[in-house]
């Protein structure tokens, strides 16, 4: 049978509720009271139980995060990041696949309030005006990854405009002229918008041409969109030498699509991607990125998270670096 919080205290010749503020760190007993407590629960193997111990102390040590897909790359990396802090505070991680999908979404958040979380992460998503009312009712701290809102949520992510900026620039820099973006959707204010925005100044700074045929849109940041639109953008477009894929999924579509087409890649076409997911120096050949810190991201917006659970006040935003990973997808042209 396991030992209870009854048996430390007998053991230590102390009442339960010494006990109880001892291992949730109140105040009232001596440090003598203290040792013999810590010696009975090393001697006896008590594992105090996570929830008994949060009805106490008002704090459940678990966290929630919601992810539009928690199967992709970038997901599991900044999950990675998350959880590597949520370990080190001793507090468990509830992820939440909610599919980009408002109804899913809110029973996620019900879900998390009735689990009565110590705090959220909200990631790579929009927040919208519902989910924002929804986590305030909830009345912990949230965190945005990946993502910003005009809700006064503090956040951190990758200034996407900058990086975008920095893949078009770093292949302009290479000697390409005709540059074309296989985009994500034209109305994602996240990590749509921004990057288009960035390519196109890039392309102006330098004044290169910009026409409506150089960027296709997709529905999303996947590898299937990736392959489905390159024969449909090199129709439009069969003057670009290379590609910036908003993000390392689409790349891998385009080097694949390139390779039914019998392009070579990067001798006909290069591609330049956005993540440095690990899948990025998998590809065929390895893909040259321009890198997120995904792990750092994580586990920056975890230590946010913990902060404001731990003072009650709110922290500042934070911007985190990018930077170009040069692998073997792109060619420099003479």
């Amino acid at each position: 049978m396991k030992p209870t919080i009854k048996d430390v205290a007998k053991k230590a010749n102390v009442s339960i509720a010494t006990v109880s503020r001892i291992l949730n760190q109140l105040p009232g007993y001596t440090e003598e009271t203290k040792r013999k407590v810590l010696e009975a629960i090393e001697e006896l193997n008590y594992k105090p139980n996570a929830l008994a111990r949060g009805l106490i102390g008002k704090k459940t040590q678990t966290i929630g995060v919601l992810f539009p897909y928690v199967s992709s790359m970038l997901s599991s990396e900044i999950l990675d990041g998350i959880e590597n802090i949520a370990h080190d505070r001793d507090s468990s991680v509830i992820v939440c696949h909610t599919a980009s999908n408002g109804e899913r979404t809110m029973k996620y958040l019900q879900m998390l309030h009735e689990k009565r979380v110590d705090g959220l992460i909200f990631a790579s998503s929009i927040l919208t005006e519902a989910y924002y009312q929804r986590m305030v009712d909830m009345n912990v701290p949230v965190v945005l990854l990946s993502t910003a809102s005009s809700h006064p949520f503090p956040f951190v992510k990758v200034d996407d405009e900058i990086a975008a900026y920095s893949a078009t620039e770093y292949l302009i820099q290479k000697g390409h002229r005709h540059i074309a973006m296989v985009s994500g959707s034209s109305n994602d204010p996240i990590a749509g918008i921004p990057r288009i925005e960035g390519f196109k100044k890039a392309l102006k700074d330098y004044q290169l041409p910009c026409h409506d045929h150089s960027i296709i849109h997709c529905n999303s940041f996947g590898f299937y969109d990736g392959q489905r639109v390159l024969p449909l953008l090199l129709d439009k477009y069969p003057e670009a030498t290379a590609v910036f894929a908003a993000s390392d999924d689409l790349a891998m579509g385009v080097i694949s699509s390139a390779y039914q087409l019998g392009i070579a890649v990067p001798q006909q076409l290069s591609v330049i991607g956005y993540d440095n997911t690990r899948s990025a120096e998998m590809a065929i050949p390895p893909l040259t990125t321009v890198a997120q810190p995904l792990v750092g991201l994580g586990e920056a917006g975890a230590s946010m998270l913990f902060e404001m659970i731990d003072t009650g006040e709110s922290v500042p935003s934070k911007l985190m670096e990018h930077y170009i990973v040069e692998r073997e997808s792109v060619k420099k042209l003479e």
